[in-house]
């Protein structure tokens, strides 16, 4: 294969869109998994929320950014070839997954850190010795709803990205009502909370 070539633009937007996508579900599950614990025993005028939390949301936001760039541009590629790729079964699966990535992309961008600017200014606020910010912990509750959203879709997405090529065969076989039962549920329970 050579590398200027589609195939080697559709490996490029695959890989981009593999490596972004370690760090930013990386950094989600960190801060949902971890800090979060973390940021229940330790004092709000902490250091990390003023150094370590404004490092971590650029990689979490930018990270997002460049999965779905490169998630997008691999669809319309893809789809410049011919739009009916995406009413096989691989389409269907590749779709919902880039729904429910767009989804999480959104709420990055829209909920997650523009809330978490608030909390931040609240924090150094309470720092240099000043009150805190009245909605802060209004933004606070409002971001980490948003962030284990994401969690919780991460899931289905990541199967749905990962399986979207070998899932189509092997549900077409003898598993096709299993698959469709599984991928239901996830999105279903997804779309619930």
């Amino acid at each position: 294969m050579e590398i200027i070539s589609v195939d080697g633009w559709y490996l490029l937007l695959r890989w981009i869109h593999l490596l972004a996508g370690i760090t930013w579900i990386g950094l989600l599950y960190y801060f949902n998994f971890v800090q979060g614990g973390y940021f229940k025993q330790a004092t709000p005028e902490g250091l990390a929320v003023q150094k370590l939390v404004p490092r971590a949301l650029w990689w979490f936001r930018w990270s997002a950014m460049f999965t779905f760039l490169a998630g997008a541009l691999t669809l319309i590629s893809k789809g410049m070839k011919g739009w009916e790729i995406y009413a096989t079964s691989w389409g269907v699966i590749i779709l919902t997954g880039s729904a429910l990535g767009t989804f999480m992309f959104l709420n990055v961008w829209l909920i997650i850190w523009p809330k978490q600017q608030v909390v931040i200014a609240s924090t150094n606020q309470v720092a240099e010795g000043g009150e805190a910010l009245p909605d802060a912990a209004e933004c606070a509750a409002k971001a980490a709803l948003a962030s284990r959203t994401n969690t919780l879709f991460s899931i289905p997405d990541a199967f749905n990205d990962g399986c979207g090529k070998p899932l189509p065969r092997w549900c077409d076989r003898e598993y096709k009502f299993l698959c469709t039962f599984l991928g239901t549920c996830c999105n279903y329970r997804a779309a619930r909370n």
